[in-house]
């Protein structure tokens, strides 16, 4: 084998690649004629092998490939075969990637009655007898002198954090960023204890969505305790308001109808008239009887000053 590395100036490579006829009837001593489609290309394994694609016509098997592998032992050896598989192409639809079953599990598959245990090394977990790196735990342990076998390491209160910050309850949620106020400030909010008391806490108002989960200090709602909203009508109302029912009424003596003179009556009669003429005719209309009356008033006035005139020209007489 180190001899054909050494001096292989190709002959081998090119020998491997021009085995297209024997990987061919091996694939169809094989599979069938009516399974083996055209041939596809070569793909180098080694210094000594390579494999020969054929197009695969199996019925669910769209997309994949028959692979020859063909090896050469010596420049004077001939060509063998060493296997014969059906290999996915390209395009070829495949299984997902194989994922351990404890990786499977996702956040909301545990049902009533499935046990789920944890790793052995989970590296949210820390024994009990190691400083948890809490202050409130470590309080407490030494108060009562026992403790759980395992309790949260720093890795999994700082996983846990980050997956309540981004969740449905933290402050990058829609109903936080429509809110008027975050729950840091709101009275149904209850602080964790220990080193995530800064950043969470649990909602107890049974109005919010929130009731009964953990959330962010920065999250919030509609619900917040100290949100005062101004409650007015929609009608407008005036501010001052009468009370129709408890007024009496009580209705107004008819006046006497007093008949009018005739001459008033005619007076009116030709004012209507004159006010029924055209237009162009208006400046000729004469005025009614009521301008006759005006010089009667002048010689009263007349009668008045003579008897004052009088004595002043006795007295100019006597002079």
């Amino acid at each position: 084998m180190t001899l054909l590395l050494t001096l292989d100036d190709g002959s081998i490579q090119r020998k491997l690649a021009e085995a297209v006829e024997l990987a061919r009837a091996a694939v169809l001593e094989d599979a069938g004629a009516e399974q083996v489609g055209a041939h596809v290309g070569v793909d180098r394994e080694d210094a000594v092998s390579a494999s020969h694609l054929f197009e695969a016509t199996v019925t669910g098997y769209r997309g994949w490939r028959w692979s020859v592998t063909v090896a050469l032992a010596g420049e004077e050896e001939p060509v063998t075969i060493s296997e014969v598989v059906l290999i996915p192409g390209p395009d070829a639809r495949v299984a997902p990637a194989w994922v351990p079953w404890e990786r499977r599990v996702q956040a909301g598959d545990l049902g009533v009655g499935d046990i789920f245990p944890v790793e052995k090394d989970d590296p949210r977990l820390a024994p009990a007898y190691l400083a948890s790196d809490d202050p409130a735990v470590d309080e407490v342990a030494k108060e009562t002198g026992l403790g759980r076998v395992h309790v949260l390491s720093r890795y999994g209160r700082l996983d846990a954090a980050a997956r309540w910050h981004d969740g449905e309850f933290g402050p990058r949620s829609d109903m936080a960023r429509s809110a008027p106020d975050v729950c840091g400030g709101c009275g149904f909010f209850v602080s964790l204890a220990g080193s995530l008391s800064a950043a969470f806490g649990a909602c107890t108002n049974d109005i919010s969505p929130a009731d009964g989960h953990v959330v962010d200090v920065a999250y919030g709602c509609g619900a917040h305790s100290e949100i005062e909203v101004e409650v007015t009508s929609s009608v407008p109302v005036a501010e001052l308001v009468y009370d129709d029912s408890l007024i009496d009424f009580e209705s107004a003596p008819e006046a006497p109808v007093e008949a009018e003179p005739a001459e008033s009556t005619e007076t009116e009669a030709e004012f209507a008239e004159a006010t029924v003429v055209d237009e162009s005719e208006a400046p000729v209309v004469e005025v009614p009887e009521t301008a006759e009356v005006q010089p009667e008033v002048e010689p009263e006035v007349a009668e008045t000053e003579t008897p004052e005139a009088q004595p002043e020209t006795e007295s100019a007489s006597e002079h």
